[in-house]
């Protein structure tokens, strides 16, 4: 691990330890369970279908190759 990460996270915790503001405490805890929480369980049913068959396809050898997809999406990359 960088040492400048391991700074920061000193940092961190010794600026939490001194906390007292519940606000902030609540919002650093909610935002702890998000990270925790599986991306999987946030999407909506077609996009997991959207992804169950990009699977089967990729599974079933159905793919193109990488220059193709690139000359169908420059425009949106």
């Amino acid at each position: 691990m960088a040492i400048d990460i391991k700074n920061k996270k000193i940092e961190l915790i010794q600026w939490l330890s001194t906390l007292d503001n519940e606000i902030i405490i609540d919002k650093l805890m909610k935002l702890r369970e998000s990270e925790k929480a599986d991306w999987w369980n946030k999407i909506n049913e077609g996009e997991k279908k959207s992804i169950g068959k990009g699977i089967e396809d990729a599974n079933s050898g159905n793919l193109k190759p990488q220059s193709e997809a690139r000359k169908l999406y420059e425009k949106w990359l």
